[in-house]
C-alpha cells in the first residue's frame, strides 16, 4: 500500500544536502573528503551574539514566541531596514520564521494559486522550483548563462511574463552564483515590472552583506514597485548563524497578515533564544560583518585563480555569495579511468569519488553543464580541493 501524497513524491531531494550527506558518509568510512557542497559560512557566531543567547536563557526566555516573532526583534529589523537598505517597513510588516528558507515558502504559499506563474532567473536556488510546486504554482525559468555573469536582461524578463504571471522571484546577491545585479541593471528590471501591476516581486536579499561590489541595492528601493516587493532576509550568512534559523520576511501589510496566519498553523513562533541572539546582531556592532566578508573575497580571489587553471573549467569572476560557478562543457563527454562522464552529474559524482571534493551538480540549480562550488571554507582546504581536482582531470 503506498500512503505518500502526491504531492511529497513530485518534489526533489535537495541535491546540496544530498551531496553533503554523502560526503558525510565517506568521511565516516575514513575517507578524507573536502566539502565543498555545503552554503554556510565557516566561522563561529561572534561572541556578542552568543552572549545575547545565554543572557535570554538567564533570564528565562524559554516560553512560546509570538508567532510574527518578539516586537523588540521586529523593531530592529525595522531599524535595520531603514538604516541599511532606505526601506520603511513598519514591526507589523515584519514575520519572523524559522530561517529565510521558510520566510521564502511562507510567502510563495500564501500568495501563488494553482496554476499561478512565477519567474525565476536560473541559475536558481535549488528551492525555488520546489516551493512553487508545493503551492501548486508553475516556474517560468529564465536562463543566463556565465557569459553575461548569468543575468538576465529585461527582454527576456518582458518575454517570460504572461497573464498568469503572480510574482518575480529574484535573489542577488546570487545563490548559486555570487552574480550582483547593479542599480541600473534592477531599474531596467524594475522598468518592466512597473508596467504590469498585478505582479508581486519576491526578493531574496540573504547575501546581501556578503557582497564585493562596495554597495548593494534592495529591490523594495524602488518606488515603483515598493508597495507589492516582499524582502526575505535574515541571520544565516552575514553573522554566521546558520543553525539558529531565524530569517524573515518584510510584506505589504495584507501579505505580512497572511503568512503569519499559515506559520500560526504550522510551527507557530521561531526559536525565542535565537530571537534574542539575531536581536543582538542587528543591535550590536557590525565589524564582525566587514571582517568576514573580507575573508571571503580573498578566499573569491583564490578559488578564482586557481579554478581558473583546471583544464575544461570556464571561470568567471562572482561579485557576492561564496559560490563559484564554473562552466565545465570542456570536460564532458571525455573518459576518466574508465568511465564516461557525460553530465555535469556525472563529474560531480567522479569529483567526489575519485578526487574525494564534494561540489554541487549545476543541474540542481536548472543549469546543467556546470557545478558550484562553495569556498566558505580555509584557504588550505581550497587550496587541496583545486589540486585535487586539477589533478583528477588532468
Amino acid at each position: 500500500m503506498d500512503f505518500l501524497s502526491n504531492r511529497v513524491k513530485s518534489l526533489a531531494v535537495s541535491q546540496t544536502l544530498a551531496m553533503s550527506q554523502k560526503s558525510s558518509e565517506l568521511r565516516a568510512q575514513g575517507i578524507d573528503v573536502i566539502n565543498l557542497s555545503v552554503g554556510e559560512p565557516d566561522f563561529n557566531t561572534p561572541a556578542h551574539i552568543k552572549e545575547a543567547a545565554r543572557r535570554a536563557i538567564d533570564e528565562n526566555f524559554s516560553f512560546y514566541s509570538p508567532v510574527p516573532g518578539f516586537i523588540s526583534l521586529r523593531e530592529a529589523i525595522a531599524a535595520k531596514l531603514s538604516r541599511e537598505n532606505g526601506l520603511n517597513f513598519s514591526p507589523a510588516q515584519i514575520v519572523v520564521g524559522n530561517g529565510a528558507k521558510q520566510a521564502l515558502c511562507n510567502v510563495i504559499l500564501a500568495t501563488v494559486n494553482p496554476g499561478d506563474e512565477v519567474v525565476i532567473p536560473t541559475p536558481a536556488w535549488v528551492s525555488y522550483v520546489e516551493m512553487v510546486k508545493l503551492a501548486e504554482g508553475k516556474s517560468v525559468l529564465v536562463p543566463a548563462g556565465i557569459d553575461t555573469n548569468f543575468k538576465i536582461t529585461p527582454a527576456q524578463l518582458e518575454a517570460a511574463i504572461t497573464e498568469r504571471t503572480r510574482m518575480v522571484l529574484l535573489c542577488s546577491p546570487s545563490n548559486p552564483t555570487g552574480s550582483v545585479y547593479s542599480k541600473e541593471e534592477l531599474q531596467g528590471l524594475v522598468d518592466v515590472i512597473a508596467r504590469h501591476p498585478g505582479i508581486l516581486v519576491l526578493a531574496d536579499e540573504i547575501y546581501e552583506h556578503i557582497n564585493y561590489t562596495g554597495s548593494f541595492t534592495s529591490l523594495g528601493s524602488f518606488p515603483e514597485i515598493a508597495d507589492r516587493t516582499i524582502i526575505i532576509n535574515g541571520v544565516s550568512k552575514a553573522y554566521a548563524m546558520t543553525g539558529w534559523r531565524i530569517g524573515y520576511c518584510a510584506a505589504p501589510p495584507d501579505i505580512a497578515k497572511a503568512v503569519s496566519k499559515l506559520q500560526g498553523q504550522y510551527t507557530s513562533g521561531a526559536s525565542s533564544i535565537a530571537q534574542k541572539a539575531a536581536e543582538a546582531a542587528y543591535n550590536g556592532p557590525q565589524d564582525c560583518v566587514a571582517e568576514m566578508c573580507a575573508a571571503f573575497r580573498r578566499r573569491r580571489d583564490l578559488v578564482v585563480e586557481l579554478a581558473s587553471q583546471i583544464p575544461g573549467f570556464k571561470v568567471n569572476e562572482p561579485q557576492g555569495a561564496f559560490y563559484l560557478f564554473p562552466e565545465v562543457s570542456g570536460v564532458l563527454g571525455k573518459r576518466f579511468g574508465g568511465r564516461l562522464i557525460e553530465t555535469s552529474g556525472d563529474l560531480a559524482m567522479y569529483l567526489l569519488e575519485e578526487a574525494h571534493v564534494a561540489t554541487v551538480d549545476g543541474a540542481a540549480f536548472c543549469a546543467p553543464g556546470y557545478i558550484r562550488f562553495s569556498y566558505a571554507t580555509s584557504d588550505e582546504n581550497l587550496r587541496n580541493a583545486m589540486a585535487r581536482i586539477k589533478a583528477a582531470l588532468s
